[in-house]
């Protein structure tokens, strides 16, 4: 059975790994009567066009966005001032200003200050993704089974932030819904800092003068092999993840910091009772994330 669209015209703006799962999910839901997408370069948006999850792509953004019901930003947080600012005079009244950004209080306040009355700004974060990028990596099955937040800002639209929710749901997620600045903490010790860590690690691993390249590939063991997974990932998108949530990201380090120290000594002064407490307490934690399905 075919459900009918949520939105008349959805458009996606930056046509990557999210915004090409987001047009190939929404062509699988129906959600979408016209999708409309939108890239700076030329290349992308003729190749979003022929692998079929928009029916037409545009390299002027004001131009894409033009009486669409919803707008997502699926850029780097980084453009999203400057984005806001090019298609404000552009977008109809009525119409819902969304994201897929992994950091929300910058995202909320970038597009707000160019968003005009009667649009409603509605944040959102797909806690979603693969090491992935490209118009040619997106699929419809990215969001199924993850969660979607919401961080509508104080006196948003109820209606317009169900209809939201219930567009996500379509696509397979789970919806939450939080503060923006509470996401932001949240996220930064569950993603944000594993990427830190990841990027680091390989750093440190590629600059040791005793090991040559060649050793640290031939020789990686799965733990390092998850780190590089992780290090591939879009250096745009990351970049601006931790200038944009510097602060949370920080307090996070510090905490990270410290545990870290405590077990550096546990190490130095042969404490396996104190070793084998943490191991054991983070093997528990795993097993809770694959009971809740968070780690496909």
């Amino acid at each position: 059975m075919t459900m009918t669209p949520l939105y008349d015209r959805v458009t996606l703006i930056g046509l990557g790994l999210i915004g090409s799962s987001l047009g190939h999910a929404m062509r699988r839901a129906g959600v979408a009567g016209e999708i409309i997408g939108a890239d700076r370069d030329e290349a992308v948006c003729k190749k979003a066009v022929e692998l079929g999850f928009v029916d037409r792509a545009e390299t002027d953004a004001a131009k894409a966005v033009a009486e669409a019901d919803l707008v997502v930003l699926c850029t780097p947080v980084g453009t999203f001032d400057a984005l806001a600012k090019e298609i404000a005079g552009a977008l109809k009244p009525g119409a819902t200003l969304s994201d897929v950004g992994s950091v929300k209080l910058s995202a909320l306040k970038a597009m707000a200050a160019h968003a005009p009355e009667g649009v409603h700004l509605i944040p959102a974060h797909p806690v979603a993704g693969t090491e992935n990028s490209g118009p040619e990596a997106g699929f419809a099955e990215l969001f199924e089974g993850r969660w979607t937040i919401l961080t509508p800002p104080d006196g948003a639209d109820a209606a317009a932030t169900e209809k939201l929710k219930s567009f996500w749901e379509a696509l397979g997620s789970k919806v939450e819904v939080m503060e923006a600045e509470h996401h932001d903490l949240v996220l930064a010790i569950t993603s944000h800092i594993p990427h830190l860590i990841a990027y680091n690690i390989v750093g440190t691993a590629a600059d040791l003068e005793t090991v040559t390249e060649s050793e640290v590939i031939k020789y990686s063991a799965g733990g390092f092999r998850d780190f590089t997974r992780i290090a591939a990932s879009n250096p745009d998108m990351w970049r601006d993840i931790f200038l944009a949530n510097k602060d949370a990201v920080l307090e996070m380090l510090g905490r990270f910091s410290e545990d870290l120290s405590s077990l550096q000594r546990a190490i130095r002064w042969e404490d396996g009772d104190a070793l084998h407490k943490l191991f054991t307490r983070t093997r528990e934690i795993r097993r809770q994330v694959i009971e809740a399905g968070q780690d496909e």
